[in-house]
C-alpha cells in the first residue's frame, strides 16, 4: 500500500511541476508540442515494438515452448506504450526505458524475482 501512496501522490506531483518548470524555461507552446510529440510517437513505437513482441510469443506459443521472457516483454511494452500516452516527462522517460529491448534486459531479472516470491508465498499460483 506504500508504493500506492508514491504513485498516486508522488508521481503526479513531480510531473507537474516539470511541466511548470519546462512551461516557465521552454515556454507553453513547446511545452504543449513536446508533450504532443511524445504521446504520438510513444503510441508509433509501442505498436511497432508490440507488434514485434506479439510474434514473438505466438511463435513460442506454436513451437510449444514457454512464453516466460516474450510475455515479459510483452506486458513491459504495454506499460511503456501506456506510460508514453500519459502527459508528462517522468513517465515518458519511463515509458521509453520499457520500450527498448536493452532496459527491458536490466528491468527483466527483477521482474522474474518479484514473480518467484509471489510465487512461493502463494499469491500466485500456476496450474
Amino acid at each position: 500500500m506504500k508504493w500506492l501512496l508514491l504513485v498516486f501522490i508522488l508521481i503526479p506531483a513531480a510531473e507537474i511541476a516539470l511541466l511548470l518548470y519546462s512551461g516557465n524555461a521552454l515556454g507553453i507552446t513547446p511545452t504543449l508540442l513536446l508533450i504532443i510529440v511524445t504521446g504520438i510517437g510513444g503510441a508509433y513505437l509501442a505498436k511497432r515494438q508490440g507488434l514485434k513482441a506479439w510474434i514473438d510469443l505466438r511463435n513460442r506459443m506454436q513451437s510449444m515452448e514457454a512464453p516466460g521472457e516474450a510475455m515479459i516483454d510483452s506486458v513491459c511494452i504495454f506499460l511503456g506504450g501506456i506510460l508514453l500516452i500519459m502527459p508528462g516527462f517522468l513517465t515518458d522517460i519511463a515509458g521509453l526505458l520499457l520500450l527498448f529491448k536493452g532496459p527491458r534486459k536490466i528491468i527483466r531479472p527483477f521482474i522474474i524475482k518479484w514473480i518467484y516470491n509471489k510465487m512461493s508465498k502463494g499469491q500466485i499460483i500456476i496450474r
